[in-house]
């Protein structure tokens, strides 16, 4: 008798969430599904129970399936795809440039010192940083100098990125409390801009030259790191994202985990964590797929380059507009710590994950992964390398031979293609961004943004791979057209290929029966309009782990 009590309270307890669960049924009806699922790749309704696709098929069909407990939405002949997957964002970043300092609308030096004198008498006494400019907008070409900012912002220490994140320019302030002079030597893997003339420093630092300001500039608290990351959130609700993949540091995966214990985590996070970072993984006994459908980690990110905007990508041939250098290979590379870490991190079945831009950054990569795969035991490793942007074409076959996922950013192309051809000369630039010869060559190609280095719209990615219209408008046909892409390819870009990246394409990517509910609805439909006007359309709604978590 007693134990029959014990039950019974245990019913009336659990009864409130067992029928919350079953009324947890929306059915979304009359729409263009478009599924990414090769056997069925349209639909006409969808249902969702709890946070799974539970149908895929016709109104028909779904009809038979609704009941008076069934929420029953109307696409109203919308499209309605998988939710998108960025495959590389700064997540944290993003959230801090949101509510910070935006220099990137500067199309003048003027605008550019505008914006700083406003932010520093809104904010005294403090470090500017951020801003994120973009020197190629101005009316001059030139980068920007000390005395620029010195103009703007005499007292109090400034320094701000470009908006790559490869270079940075500091105020005299800054330069001083840093100990950086005419004397100071460049590091490894980085630059000290320097006048030609004077032999003093111009306030440009590059790459690992950065180092020597950002190791003075306060560290986010907690409460700021958590702020930051709730206003990406609401960002990615807003654009369809349900799911990115993170360059994670610091108290990042704090903020990550504190928002998913309060239930206010609206996208699936995939993290990855520097390289010298990769025995804090050992002793945790951490692989590649640790976590759970919210929250993973177990894979690693290094730099092999810098950027081609700060002339630091490393190709085989010189810069056409510098022809001093090559670029610049990072110091792990120069001192052996990019192939001992990455050989040692891939025997306990890591991921790696590493940034190359440059042509011989991506051949040397390709070159260790191989190396790396004749040595170490056999496993599911799914290698990355993040932008390939500058890729011989011998070398791209090597990507699919090798199993290398080649991760790219669409936007930068219609972003970097105003000016790349003065960097690096008109034969380089046919194989830029060359995402069509990699689809040909089977390689697994994803896409994302490099947010907050790019804007976090994945419309817009799409826009750029299909139409590769620059955004000076001098290429209305297409910038190198002959790599400009389908529809339906960028989207399986964002979508079941970024799911693939990071291990996850049994589970989400494509809207198939007993996958998670990430879903985006859009205003238009980009299966069928001028592929032009995909830059103008927006989303209309955003479902995330079988809720609606945003409306237009």
């Amino acid at each position: 008798m007693k134990f029959r009590i014990i039950t019974l309270l245990f019913f009336i307890i659990s009864l409130p969430n067992f029928l919350q669960a079953q009324q947890m049924k929306t059915a979304f009806i009359n729409g263009k599904i478009y599924t990414v699922n090769e056997n069925q790749p349209l639909a006409e309704s969808v249902i969702i129970e709890g946070n799974k696709i539970s149908f895929v098929g016709s109104n028909a069909d779904a009809d038979k399936l609704i009941d008076e407990s069934t929420k029953v939405v109307d696409l109203k002949g919308k499209l309605m795809m998988p939710g998108f997957i960025d495959n590389h964002v700064h997540f944290i970043g993003g959230g801090f440039y949101l509510l910070g300092i935006d220099l990137r609308p500067a199309n003048t030096t003027t605008e550019f010192k505008q914006i700083l004198k406003d932010y520093a008498k809104a904010h005294p006494g403090k470090w500017i940083t951020g801003g994120y400019w973009d020197h190629e907008k101005w009316e001059v070409n030139d980068l920007p100098t000390k005395e620029m900012l010195d103009e703007a912002v005499p007292d109090q220490p400034v320094f701000v990125d470009r908006l790559d994140g490869h270079m940075g320019v500091a105020n005299s302030l800054a330069l001083k409390m840093a100990g950086i002079t005419k004397d100071t030597e460049s590091p490894d893997g980085g630059l000290i801009v320097k006048d030609p003339v004077t032999g003093e420093p111009t306030g440009v630092l590059k790459d690992n030259a950065m180092y020597f300001i950002n190791k003075l500039i306060p560290d986010p608290t907690a409460e700021e790191n958590y702020e930051a990351l709730l206003a990406a959130l609401e960002e990615t609700k807003r654009l369809g994202i349900t799911s990115v993949q993170d360059i994670t540091y610091g108290a990042a995966l704090t903020a990550f985990q504190k928002a998913k214990d309060e239930g206010k985590l609206t996208a699936r996070i995939f993290t990855r964590w520097p390289i010298s970072d990769y025995r804090d993984h050992v002793n945790k006994k951490i692989t590649a797929g640790y976590g759970d459908d919210y929250l993973r980690m177990g894979s690693l990110k290094a730099f092999a380059d810098g950027s081609l905007g700060s002339s630091t990508a490393w190709f085989f041939e010189r810069y056409d507009q510098d022809t001093l250098t090559t670029g610049l290979a990072m110091d792990i590379i120069t001192d052996g710590s990019m192939d001992k870490w990455c050989t040692d991190a891939d025997k306990i079945k890591l991921q790696l994950s590493v940034h190359a831009i440059g042509d011989k950054a991506n051949s040397y990569m390709l070159d260790l992964f191989e190396k790396i795969i004749n040595e170490n035991p056999e496993w599911d490793r799914r290698f990355r390398i993040e932008h390939a942007q500058h890729v011989r074409f011998e070398d791209i076959p090597r990507f699919a031979e090798l199993g290398v996922i080649a991760s790219a950013q669409p936007y930068h192309c219609i972003d970097d293609g105003v000016w790349a051809e003065k960097r690096i000369g008109p034969e380089r630039i046919k194989y830029t961004y060359p995402f069509k010869s990699f689809l040909e060559a089977g390689v697994k190609l994803c896409f994302g943004t490099d947010w907050y280095v790019a804007p976090l719209n994945p419309l817009w990615g799409i826009y750029a791979a299909v139409t590769r219209r620059t955004l000076d408008g001098k290429n209305p046909d297409g910038w190198v057209p002959e790599q400009k892409i389908s529809v339906e390819d960028a989207i399986k870009c964002y979508t079941i290929n970024s799911a693939y990246a990071s291990f996850e394409e049994n589970i989400k990517g494509s809207i198939e029966v007993g996958k998670l509910a990430d879903l985006v609805v859009l205003s238009d439909d980009i299966l069928s309009i001028d592929p032009i006007k995909i830059e103008n359309v927006v989303v209309e709604m955003t479902v995330f782990d079988g809720k609606i978590i945003y409306k237009k």
